[in-house]
């Protein structure tokens, strides 16, 4: 199990929301290539950016940072928000993303996915964001009443092998994962996830990775390690470890 540092564009500012609410920003780098460095140069092995402007709006706003980024560092990054078009896929690729995090588009839009499926198959992540268990869509400002783990299961048969779960209630809050919500996700899979949300401290990270859960491949933290709740070593450290 890995974990990916979580860098969030906005208004290209390195930034967290609370809650996936955009009036409740909090800005932590000016330059998002600076959180980058610094997570890697921590001993990152993967990187998890997200454009805020491109779920807002739809498309992607933010591929200079991106391509800045990938540039720059020597680990896989890779890059969600906004992607609805296979244009907008290509273009984060082209960027240097190793792998393209689809949302809303993928549950509302099936020949865009199966188009991304096929042209890019395994570089293909789908992000799926709940609340309450529920899936919230367009850039978390729409609320369904979609069990997240349903869709989780109707993707899998679409063809997608690789997943992120994000709690959204959770996301920026530093109140602890949702271990029940990750549990469901790592039964309906049928590839690998990663898990985001609520991760305040290394005891959390723990709590996952107890779960012994072998389709969990990496936790994606943001918040904490911008508050200095641990360090990237310390977390890497702790999810290598074998055993209780």
């Amino acid at each position: 199990m890995i974990l990916l540092p979580a860098i969030d564009i906005l208004d290209g500012k390195a930034v967290r929301l609370a809650m996936g609410d955009f009036n409740a920003k909090t800005v932590y780098d000016a330059d998002p290539l600076d959180a980058a460095q610094r997570w890697v140069h921590g001993g990152a092995r993967s990187l998890h950016v997200v454009d805020l402007d491109g779920a807002r709006t739809g498309a992607p706003a933010n591929l200079d940072e991106v391509a800045r980024i990938a540039a720059e560092v020597d680990v896989p990054v890779q890059v969600g928000g906004g992607l609805r078009a296979i244009a907008s896929v290509a273009a984060v690729f082209e960027a240097g993303a190793a792998r393209a995090i689809l949302g809303t588009a993928a549950l509302t839009d099936i020949d865009f996915l199966d188009e991304a499926l096929w042209r890019y198959r395994d570089r293909v992540v789908v992000s799926v964001d709940g609340r309450a268990g529920r899936v919230a869509t367009g850039g978390w400002n729409e609320q369904t009443e979609i069990p997240v783990e349903w869709v989780i299961e109707r993707l899998g048969a679409r063809g997608v092998r690789r997943f992120v779960y994000s709690s959204i209630e959770r996301d920026g809050m530093l109140s602890g994962p949702d271990l029940d919500g990750a549990q469901k996700i790592a039964q309906a899979a049928r590839g690998s996830f990663f898990y985001s949300g609520g991760i305040a401290s290394l005891g959390d990270l723990r709590a996952l990775r107890g779960m012994r859960q072998v389709n969990l491949a990496g936790v994606i933290v943001g918040k904490a390690l911008y508050e200095q709740r641990f360090t990237v070593s310390e977390a890497q450290e702790l999810l290598d470890e074998r055993g209780s």
